[in-house]
């Protein structure tokens, strides 16, 4: 008679085997997809040289919430094209709690018009996006969007059926043909098809790296057993091109990328070792092959981060401790390597959790959100100050924003 603890142990070590497989045949790696350069760098308004200023906090807030729902976590923000209504659109996971049967995918987008963000609304729907795949969705999270060369709206979604956040799958999800903006429905596209695993355990949490060919990198992760990550090529119309291993190492989550030049990026990625650090892999081909490369000397307390460039410099945000959320810091550096706290953008007390930032450029600004206590998602405008001292922001800028009741100006 085989007890039922024996048949859990035998399946336990399947799945370490396959994983230990699945680790083997991604660090062989499949066949790297057609390489193309990052796209250029935004630029700041007035000095380029990353010395030359200093980012100042013109607002910042909360984003509404759907209505009844207690729980927020992992947003991703999208800068809108330009002769849109809104600045940006704000995507975040919202139900109960994390992995709660109800938890689906919410959207708000920063009106231009009146300088807020608009209520909440559900753009993903767990039971009406399995009934379009065919198969049951036990849990969503971690939206990623993008807009593609023709402008419509993609959306990357980690869901799962049975099991955790290692027995997870990406859909691809596409905004419908006919619907707006502001008015986003999406339908799926696929299910990215990664792994011969039954095709589980990836998940997305940051958000891509544009290319000078419309296309963009999308990072992503590998989770069951080793934790490795990977970058995914899509071409112009959002067609899946291909795949390349990121790290040889087997304990990195969520990469982050950023264009040190327009075919030299570096992935910055999340330590799951004790007293960690902020790891690195760089390419100097444009992501066809990666290296690793040293630890940065900030700290990393097993916690999601973002990067962005912009103009001649580039930034991060993340939480400066080897154990604690409660502060959240967004630091710059002129080549990616050596970095500098620029300004904190929370500093709580250990029982607080500011965690998962995201950020975007969009109207001459900076956009960062991030989870504030698992309740609601925050975020901050801010700006680019030529010179030593910063300026107050102009009263244009700011008297709109003072309107809406979640926006709170500085002084």
């Amino acid at each position: 008679m085989v007890f039922p603890s024996a048949v859990l142990l035998r399946a336990g070590f399947a799945l370490c085997v396959l994983a230990a497989a699945w680790t083997l045949q991604i660090t062989q790696g499949p066949s790297a997809p057609p390489s193309a350069a990052a796209a250029p760098a935004p630029q700041l308004p007035g000095a380029q040289d990353a010395g030359a200023g200093r980012w100042v906090e013109v607002v910042r807030g909360t984003i509404p919430m759907p209505q009844g729902v207690p729980a927020a976590h992992a947003s991703t923000l999208v800068a809108m094209p330009a002769g849109d209504s809104a600045v940006l659109t704000a995507f975040w996971f919202a139900g109960d709690r994390e992995s709660a049967p109800n938890v689906q995918i919410a959207a708000s987008r920063f009106e231009r018009a009146g300088q807020g963000w608009s209520p909440a609304r559900i753009v993903v729907n767990r039971h009406a996006m399995g009934a379009l795949l065919g198969f049951g969705l036990r849990r969503l999270g971690n939206p990623v969007a993008w807009v593609d060369g023709q402008g419509r709206m993609h959306l990357f979604v980690v869901a799962t059926g049975w099991g955790g956040w290692a027995a997870s799958r990406v859909l691809h999800l596409q905004q419908t043909a006919g619907s707006s903006a502001s008015d986003l429905r999406f339908e799926p596209l696929r299910v990215l098809s990664l792994s011969w695993l039954w095709n589980l355990s990836y998940l997305v949490h940051t958000a891509p790296l544009s290319l000078d060919d419309g296309g963009m990198v999308l990072p992503a992760y590998f989770e069951l057993g080793a934790k490795t990550p990977v970058a995914l090529r899509f071409d112009s119309s959002g067609q899946f091109v291909g795949m390349v291993r990121m790290s040889q190492r087997t304990d990195l989550l969520q990469p982050t990328l950023l264009a040190t030049a327009p075919t030299q990026w570096l992935a910055l990625m999340r330590d799951t070792r004790p007293n960690g650090k902020i790891r690195v892999a760089q390419t100097m081909d444009a992501g066809r092959t990666w290296t690793d490369g040293p630890d940065l000397s900030l700290d990393n307390p097993d916690a999601g981060i973002s990067a962005l460039s912009v103009g001649a410099q580039h930034l991060l945000v993340f939480n400066p401790s080897t154990s604690s959320r409660q502060s959240l810091h967004l630091a710059r550096s002129a080549e990616g390597a050596q970095w500098t706290t620029e300004l904190v953008l929370e500093d709580g007390v250990p029982s607080q959790e500011f965690s998962y930032p995201a950020m975007a450029w969009a109207d001459q600004s900076l956009w960062v959100s991030y989870t504030d206590q698992r309740k609601r998602i925050a975020w901050q405008r801010l700006v680019w100050v030529d010179g030593a001292a910063p300026a107050a922001p102009a009263a244009a800028q700011r008297a709109p924003a003072l309107t809406a009741p979640n926006i709170r100006a500085m002084p």
